[in-house]
């Protein structure tokens, strides 16, 4: 499974958008269930309340669910800190990998693909070569 930290504004989500969604594509046949999750403070940041979320997953024809967390709780658990930050979890829901969608922003600068890594060797039964990153994105708004 993957467990994404995401909001509407960020423009490192933005930039990552369209890989993550092609991630959530590709490894949906191999069994992976992915979410993105978004906890930020909505009074603070309307562009990421509920019904914006509704519609920027309907433009984008996200391929993962998206869900809304006004408690903030899941990323507090999870310790997450950033959008976009990425856990991928084992069988046993034991994080596997945490971090980066990979290492650039610029598609064309990519040189490690660190979530399709992590997902491949957490399907062959194996740990991920890299099992962190550095997350790379806006901070979670908390509410105040």
């Amino acid at each position: 499974m993957v467990v994404a930290f995401w909001c509407n504004h960020c423009p490192y989500v933005r930039a990552w958008e369209e890989r993550f969604d092609a991630i959530a594509r590709d490894y949906a046949a191999r069994g992976v269930a992915t979410v993105a999750i978004c906890a930020n403070d909505a009074v603070s940041h309307p562009g990421d309340s509920f019904g914006a979320m509704a519609e920027r997953a309907a433009e984008q024809g996200y391929a993962f669910p998206y869900a809304r967390d006004d408690s903030q709780q899941v990323p507090r658990a999870y310790g997450a800190e950033r959008t976009p930050e990425v856990f991928v979890l084992d069988a046993e829901r034991r994080i596997a990998y945490h971090g980066a969608i990979d290492d650039s922003t610029d598609p064309d600068a990519i040189t490690a693909h660190h979530l399709r890594a992590a997902l491949d060797a957490v399907l062959e039964g194996r740990a991920p070569e890299v099992a962190e990153t550095a997350p790379v994105g806006c901070t979670i708004k908390w509410a105040r």
